[in-house]
């Protein structure tokens, strides 16, 4: 397995937020390195482990646990990551730890459920993962209680994801590719490892598990649909330079679109923070990944297309501009969105009803929004207009139904 490079380690200081404090003299002090627990916290961020390990919604302390994740079989909490010797890690050895990012197997043995990244995490040296072991020993413990799962018979049985690993999970090291380069390689280690992109854009099967078939084709989490992110001929992201990558994991801005709810995320908690040399890396392996071209779908009813054009100029042209143009780094071009020309169209309906906001970070502090159109737009209106756009933009997606509208609708007023 190839490890990080020394650029890698070596800028952490100076790139991370917040600082690991060590009691002078003690034993613990004596047993961590400063570079190793820089080293771990770098690699922390990379992981966005933070944000899953965070009861965000409630204020919960950082990496205290108790986050709920939404599947498609019931909701999983996240632990707590603090050194707790009750409710955290604080009894965990670095082989424990390492099983668990390894094998996917806690302290006790207990199978872990692959909500908990390890299926990508498996990629990571033993070097890597002793260095987040070493980071996270610094925390202050936190003693809290997690939530139990919310699973059904068997699923709540962690036995039965033994089943589930036999089929699924491969525990296996990152080979490089000695035809690629340098920057290639390291791309792909972050991105199929500790930054584990594909856990949400790649589609999944029946069983929650990786369709290597979808592979970072654009995958369903918690009702949101993360888009395509294959750069190359027909990706998603196709229209993106390496640049306008850089620019979005760094900024939380690009000239095509902005960072938004997880993927807010993802940017606030993690990629800002990470190393100019690390994001161009990443760029440069999804810039790599071409795709299939779209098969042809069914003309809309003319009728329908009219009315959501009609629809778009009256609602959405002020700031998008009449040709669907958008203005750079404020509003989105909607011609050739990953998200409104997406396969499924969740997330596009989803911010029509419910609006957004865009994530605000260290490099572009203001916070810009889309207000909601629940109150003002019918599941019809709303479903003719993304039917409008989806007709008028670059890549050939189907119509949207007022039906899809009408169920996220019910999902959305669920949540409140």
């Amino acid at each position: 397995m190839r490890p990080l490079s020394p650029t890698l380690i070596s800028m952490a200081a100076l790139t991370l937020i917040g600082s690991a404090t060590l009691t002078p003299g003690s034993s613990q002090a004596q047993e961590l390195s400063y570079s190793q627990v820089e080293r771990g916290r770098y690699l922390t961020v990379a992981g966005d482990c933070q944000a899953c390990h965070t009861d965000l919604e409630n204020d919960g302390v950082p990496f205290a646990g108790g986050r709920g994740l939404g599947t498609p079989f019931g909701t999983i909490f996240s632990s707590n990551l603090t050194p707790d010797d009750e409710t955290g890690i604080g009894r965990w050895t670095r082989d424990d730890f390492y099983r668990a990012l390894n094998e996917g197997v806690d302290r006790d043995g207990n199978h872990l459920y692959p909500a908990m990244p390890y299926p990508y995490f498996t990629l990571m040296t033993r070097d890597d993962t002793d260095a987040i072991f070493s980071y996270l020993r610094t925390l202050d413990p936190v003693t809290t209680e997690v939530p139990e799962n919310e699973l059904p018979f068997p699923l709540s049985v962690r036995r039965s994801v033994w089943g589930w690993k036999l089929l699924f999970f491969d525990d296996q090291e990152f080979v490089s590719d000695p035809d690629a380069s340098d920057a290639w390689n390291r791309g792909r280690y972050l991105v199929d490892g500790p930054m584990h992109c594909g856990g949400c854009h790649t589609g999944k099967n029946a069983l929650g598990a990786d369709d290597s078939d979808e592979y970072l084709r654009g995958g369903v989490l918690e009702n949101w649909y993360a888009p395509n992110i294959r750069g190359g001929e027909n990706g998603g992201i196709a229209d993106w330079t390496q640049d306008d990558i850089v620019e979005f994991l760094r900024d939380g801005r690009s000239r095509h679109t902005a960072p938004m709810q997880r993927m807010g995320e993802v940017v606030a908690i993690s990629t800002q923070h990470l190393h100019q040399e690390d994001l161009e890396a990443v760029a440069t392996y999804l810039k790599s990944l071409d795709d299939e071209p779209r098969e042809g779908q069914s003309e809309p009813d003319a009728a329908r297309v009219e009315v959501g054009e009609a629809i778009y100029f009256d609602n959405c042209a002020a700031c998008h501009a009449s040709d669907r143009s958008g203005v750079p780094y404020l509003f989105a071009p909607l011609g050739t969105s990953n998200k409104v020309l997406a396969e499924d169209p969740s997330t596009a309906i989803r911010i029509i009803l419910g609006g957004a906001r865009a994530q605000p970070t260290e490099a572009v502090p203001s916070v810009l929004a889309m207000p909601p159109f629940d109150w003002k737009l019918s599941d019809d209106q709303i479903a003719d207009l993304l039917t409008y756009l989806r007709h008028s933009g670059d890549r050939n997606a189907g119509p949207v139904s007022a039906s899809q509208v009408s169920e996220m609708r019910e999902y959305l007023a669920g949540e409140h």
